[in-house]
């Protein structure tokens, strides 16, 4: 039976295809190649992750109840007592003050007094970040040593309302962000202009683009770049004058045809198939089985004739419709069909996103497909 699934699948299908050539993938149409600096990582040059711990002031009584978040009362007396202010001993009952965890991502080459934004999360039973300012945070890395320090007044996109019957919730009101909200500290030590090699780092190592990337970059710097392994290429000025900065800014720019293993990256949870173009189908036929039964049930009320002593009784009325989608449950593909032909092939199916995916899993066990299949 032709369902709604059914158009959906053959949307989606049609859709990944269109998709695909549009982006160059396909074999009908060709795009620009991308640039060595878009699928390779250099050496060194990557962002350090922060993390900090802090408190958030100026709740509107959305804050933490300190009776079952012990770690905010003891944050709140351990800060007061800096100031100058002692209050061990005393009962606290408010609820303006959130603990919370303080995360930011540090760029490549950040300098001392430049600005970063950090992402603020309630840590207790917090409901809400909305009008809270962070206190001044510090920020440390894995090394322990501090690299920035985080203040001021939240933004926080998300919102909650109830009243005695209902609530509405929008987004995530616990947790908010702070644009340049932290101030660098401390640099990461890294000479770059002073090393006499870089190593690029293939982001979808590959034998074939890493090649490329080398004849590339030595048919522009002859001499300068060599391919350790599938996901390396090493860089190097070798006697041509200038730093490697210099070599990498000469390079980066220049255009390389990615390569990329045949491959399906199935979504079960959402019933997506995603295929690539280089995906190839030995000689095949395909039967799909689209068995339908609906079964609908439509009581009837029978009355008693009148002045009857009869009852009003029920009569069960019950339908039963099968459809086997005869006519429709064979498709034949030819040796070396390539993503169209596939496509084309489980299209004329009307299939399911679950009965594909259960279709390409089968033609990988059978030895049909060559092509290795993600599931995730």
């Amino acid at each position: 039976m032709r369902t709604l699934t059914s158009f959906r699948a053959r949307a989606l299908i049609v859709a990944s295809a269109t998709v695909l050539a549009a982006c160059g993938l396909g074999p009908a149409h060709a795009s620009a190649s991308p640039r060595i600096k878009d699928i390779v990582d250099v050496e060194n040059v990557r962002s350090n992750q922060l993390v900090g711990y802090g408190l958030v002031v100026g709740l509107p009584g959305t804050g933490d109840r300190i009776r079952n978040t012990p770690f905010t009362e003891e944050s709140i007396q351990a800060m007061l007592e800096r100031m100058g202010v002692n209050i061990r001993g005393t009962q606290m009952r408010t609820q303006n003050v959130a603990a919370v965890s303080v995360t930011a991502t540090m760029p490549p080459f950040a300098r001392a007094g430049s600005k970063i934004d950090v992402q603020v999360s309630a840590m207790g039973d917090a409901t809400s970040l909305q009008g809270g300012t962070l206190l001044v945070s510090s920020l440390r890395a894995l090394d322990g040593e501090i690299y920035a320090v985080a203040q001021g007044p939240l933004a926080v996109s998300g919102f909650k309302a109830q009243g005695a019957a209902a609530s509405v919730t929008r987004g995530v009101s616990t947790s908010g962000r702070i644009a340049g909200g932290a101030i660098i500290e401390r640099e990461v030590p890294f000479a770059l202009k002073s090393a006499t090699s870089l190593k690029l780092a293939l982001k979808n190592p590959d034998f074939t683009t890493a090649q490329r990337i080398a004849n590339a970059i030595n048919g522009h710097v002859p001499g300068a770049a060599e391919v350790l392994d599938p996901a390396t290429v090493e860089i190097s000025p070798r006697g041509l004058g200038g730093s490697v900065v210099d070599l990498v800014a000469r390079i980066e720019n220049l255009a390389v045809e990615v390569d990329q293993p045949a491959r399906i990256v199935i979504n079960e949870a959402s019933g997506t198939v995603v295929m690539g173009a280089d995906v190839k189908v030995s000689p095949v036929a395909i039967a799909q089985g689209g068995l339908t039964i609906s079964v609908s049930e439509t009581p009837v009320a029978s009355q008693p004739g009148p002045f009857s002593d009869g009852e009003t009784v029920v009569l069960p009325r019950t339908r039963i419709d099968v459809d086997d989608g005869s006519g429709r449950s064979l498709a034949m593909l030819n040796g070396g069909a390539s993503l169209r032909s596939l496509v084309s092939g489980l299209n004329s199916l009307g299939v399911s996103p679950r009965d594909l995916i259960t279709i390409l899993q089968a033609l990988r066990s059978a030895g049909a497909l060559q092509a290795d299949i993600e599931v995730q």
